[in-house]
């Protein structure tokens, strides 16, 4: 039950997140140019590092992995395009990736790893009270991080504040969801590496391909730049400190 306590604490911190997003949605390149530099940051120094760590510890073939990432990235190319295909826009809306489908696509992929970030928090537990504890900080450290990419993905696809708001509270909800399920099951490494591979394609493309190209497609500035690399050196600090 230890998880399933701690688990709300990623409650608040994602809440907050999303809140700070909400209220400077002004500023939404702003704070594009910041999560994109988030999402890079924690494919490398978040999921990369574990994948590698895995592979070595259990002498696992990371060829797999790295096939899940390279399916992750595709996967998330081709919804976005099919949802676009099929919203029947005009092409320029088409070519500026602003349809809302879009943005629930990729909110919805968050929580599903936020509730995979609640099922880390109870296996951590299930091995030791103090794993558990350190999987559990590093988790409420970025869930922040995962507050403001949920509400920034719905926003910049023109999703309104009230839906940006439910699916803020769903990837708030998930992590509780998830240390409640270990109380059901546990799961083995080579199974959490394909779907660390999976999920930090996915990552890669929203950032590298979704959010950046779309903050700086009205303009640009040094600020903006600045940011990206500002949410990049703050994953690796978070990452390193916890």
């Amino acid at each position: 039950m230890d998880a399933v306590l701690l688990s709300f604490l990623t409650f608040v911190s994602t809440s907050l997140g999303g809140i700070f997003a909400l209220k400077n949605r002004d500023k939404l390149h702003l704070i594009m140019s910041l999560t994109a530099g988030v999402l890079m940051g924690v494919v490398f120094f978040d999921l990369m590092p574990e994948i590698f760590n895995l592979s070595k510890q259990n002498n696992f073939d990371i060829t797999p992995t790295l096939i899940a990432l390279i399916f992750g990235f595709f996967l998330i190319h081709i919804l976005e395009k099919f949802a676009l295909i099929h919203s029947r826009r005009h092409e320029e809306e088409y070519a500026s990736h602003r349809h809302p489908t879009v943005g629930l696509i990729n909110a919805t992929g968050l929580s599903f790893h936020s509730f995979l970030d609640g099922v880390g928090i109870g296996l951590g537990f299930q091995v030791s009270v103090s794993v558990g504890l350190i999987v559990a900080l590093a988790v409420i450290a970025h869930d922040f991080s995962d507050g403001l990419n949920t509400v920034t993905l719905m926003l910049s696809h023109k999703n309104s504040v009230k839906r940006s708001s439910i699916l803020l509270l769903v990837d708030a909800t998930t992590p509780i969801l998830g240390a409640l399920s270990t109380l059901l099951f546990s799961i083995s490494d080579n199974i959490l590496m394909l779907y660390l591979g999976f999920f930090a394609g996915f990552l890669l493309y929203i950032g590298a391909s979704d959010l950046l190209p779309e903050a700086h497609s009205e303009k640009s500035s040094f600020k903006m730049i600045g940011l990206t690399l500002m949410g990049t050196l703050f994953i690796f600090i978070v990452t390193r400190f916890t």
